[in-house]
């Protein structure tokens, strides 16, 4: 087309303007030309609807798609519990060597380290039967320790533990300590667990293939003014399971969609051919599934779409995580970010003009997601306020409506993706009642997660399992107390530790 009009077509950059469209076709052309241009043009809008959902359709999976997606989960996870399989096994399904829940007697003073993200806490936690109390603190791990050495990261959880037991007049005291560390680990003995490769934006030198609980009693030493022994290492899935069960028994799946997502669950001894422990009562473990790296071989490829694939070529970890990639938070926004990004080169959104903010890798932030999907009218209120952060200077009300669309495809297909999950744990542990304790940003503030994760999981359980989500509060904390407590309980007690290895403790 002359008269210097720019057409875009799906696939190709630039916008369409009708007023420059129609002025160009009367230069060009008489007036019944006009005319049927001028009926054509009033069907626009619908034409770029369908466009839009073109551009955006790979995000909504088929029911079918989701009931295969769980049976190779559970494909996956017995691979991971298999001795012969476990070695080339993307999900490794790890024993955890926690063998039950809280019988309630636990007592007594616990300080508790959580260490999941680029928050590290340190707390305070007072057990006394069903009561509980706690006081924390909170501190940041700068960028240059997160990608830095370990002796660095140590040393600075070390310090961090040193000013919290200060200002709680706490250097005097012998406490037992839990270390909640919520990284893909290999784990040996309850208080040993070795780092398999580092996650959520930390690459630490000289951890991985390295005992944490080993690194961690080398930093205090180094110090020598601090005297803590930590008893148990656990996750933040156990710790989610471990909180929730202090108050309901039923609780058997620990959750967590925050960060990044991974789930823990109470197996059955006989099923888990890695076991190198006894198999006195009870004869179950939880097991840390770090269903992560599901899809790390392939097997999520035919549900990725473009944008998963350029999240992955760009993150930190190319070709790993892929579950974890296409759900949690650290790479939820990114995958909105791309969509209404190309939707712009096309003309389709913000009249086709961006702003620097949207062109910028990581700058969509997952917490957007959740404050657009809350806007309940058609005033936008949150949906403007976060364009407004984003710099852009012209929308309009259907692009709010547009941005708000595709906020809910990939918030949905997420929730959808985690169900799945918890699903083929729900039919393979095949319990009649049970109370998935979830935990995370996501699950916490993203107005519908939970819900969605309701629907879809009633979809695909067995007939006759009962299943409710509760959010755990504070399980990374609490649950590691809980887990440090009952091995505290124990070792008086004459034995070594929840779960025996043969591993001098």
């Amino acid at each position: 087309m002359s008269a210097g009009v720019k057409v875009s077509e799906p696939g190709m950059e630039g916008s369409v303007k009708k007023e420059e469209v129609y002025e160009a076709a009367k230069k060009m052309m008489g007036r019944e030309f006009q005319t049927v241009l001028a009926a054509l043009l009033k069907i626009l809008p619908d034409y770029e609807d369908m466009l839009v959902e073109n551009l955006v359709r790979p995000f909504i999976l088929k029911d079918e798609d989701y009931k295969l997606l769980m049976d190779i989960m559970l494909g996956e996870f017995n691979k991971g519990l298999g001795k012969e399989t476990n070695p080339t096994a993307k999900v490794k399904m790890y024993p955890t060597y926690v063998r039950d829940v809280p019988d309630g007697s636990e007592n007594g003073n616990f300080l508790a380290l959580d260490l999941g993200g680029t928050n590290f806490r340190v707390l305070l936690i007072n057990l006394n039967g069903q009561e509980v109390t706690m006081e924390s603190k909170i501190y940041l791990i700068p960028q240059h320790i997160m990608t830095g050495t370990g002796e660095q990261l140590f040393d600075h959880i070390a310090e961090c533990i040193h000013k919290f037991m200060s200002n709680h007049d706490l250097l005097k005291e012998k406490i037992p300590l839990g270390f909640t560390f919520s990284f893909p680990c290999k784990q040996i003995g309850l208080n040993h667990a070795i780092l398999t490769q580092w996650t959520k934006g930390f690459k630490c030198e000289g951890v991985e293939g390295e005992d944490v609980v080993r690194l961690l009693h080398e930093a205090i030493k180094r110090r020598g003014d601090i005297d803590v022994e930590c008893l148990a290492v656990i996750n933040d899935t156990v710790g989610a399971l471990m909180s929730c069960a202090h108050s309901d028994r039923d609780c058997a799946i620990g959750l967590i969609l925050g960060t990044g997502t991974n789930a823990c669950y109470i197996e059955k001894l006989e099923n888990v051919e890695l076991w190198d422990g006894d198999y006195n009562e009870p004869k179950q473990v939880m097991i840390n599934t770090e269903w992560g790296a599901l899809g790390d071989d392939g097997c999520l490829d035919f549900v990725k779409t473009e944008y998963d694939r350029q999240v992955d070529k760009h993150s930190i970890n190319p070709g790993r995580q892929i579950y974890e990639k296409m759900i949690s938070g650290m790479y939820m926004g990114e995958i909105v970010r791309l969509a209404p990004e190309k939707l712009r080169k096309h003309g389709l959104l913000f009249g086709g003009k961006g702003s620097e903010e949207l062109s910028t890798r990581g700058r969509f932030y997952t917490k957007y997601v959740s404050e657009i999907e809350s806007d309940v009218d058609d005033h936008f209120k949150n949906t403007k306020q976060v364009f407004e952060e984003l710099a852009l200077e012209k929308y309009s009300d259907e692009d709010c409506r547009i941005a708000q669309y595709v906020c809910s495809l990939v918030s949905t297909r997420a929730a959808f993706l985690a169900s799945v999950g918890v699903a083929a744990l729900l039919n393979k542990m095949d319990r009649q009642d049970v109370t998935v304790a979830a935990d995370g940003s996501l699950y916490r503030f993203h107005p519908h997660f939970h819900d969605l994760m309701v629907e879809k999981i009633q979809q695909l359980v067995k007939p006759g399992i009962k299943f409710k989500l509760m959010l755990s509060h504070d399980g990374s904390g609490k649950g590691a107390a809980i887990v440090t407590a009952v091995a505290n309980r124990l070792r008086e007690s004459g034995k070594e530790s929840i779960g025996e290895n043969g591993l001098e403790n």
